[in-house]
């Protein structure tokens, strides 16, 4: 299950089906067990900011945040993954620059996201090499034509 939640300050340009949509093909398409759950936050840069110095001692926005747990829940045996958060304004600022829909680039930061509630990462040349082919793989699949980026 996906939980999408859009902050009270934000209006979301987009459809937000087509967000939880990249979401679940993302969880499907890694066979995620079906019992596991996350949450999708659409925030501002204000908001990123504060994460990104909190945890990562970056004093800068970002566009999208990842946040693990791995939590089982004891009765239902679900698997909660984890926190994604992205900046609605970091995402319209990219999308300008890359001359690509809006949509395009929050699908991009749900699966990016997502992957790295996953376990993927992209420190090590080779480890960046498998999360950009999943990535694409996700992508191509929504009818998203933007690729290797990370």
């Amino acid at each position: 299950m996906v939980n999408l939640q859009v902050k009270r300050n934000i209006k979301l340009p987009v459809d937000k089906s087509h967000l939880l949509r990249a979401a679940q093909l993302t969880l499907d398409l890694e066979k995620t067990a079906l019992t596991s759950e996350l949450s999708i936050v659409i925030g501002n840069d204000a908001l990123l900011k504060k994460l990104n110095q909190k945890y990562r001692q970056v004093n800068t926005p970002t566009d999208v945040l990842s946040f693990t747990s791995g939590e089982v829940d004891p009765e239902t045996k679900s698997v909660y993954l984890g926190d994604v958060v992205i900046s609605l304004p970091r995402a319209q600022v990219q999308a300008a620059e890359g001359t690509h829909p809006l949509l395009d680039e929050l699908q991009l930061l749900v699966v990016h996201g997502i992957l790295h509630l996953l376990g993927y990462d992209h420190l090590e040349e080779a480890d960046k090499e498998k999360m950009q082919e999943v990535q694409n793989k996700v992508l191509n699949n929504l009818g998203v034509k933007l690729v290797n980026i990370l």
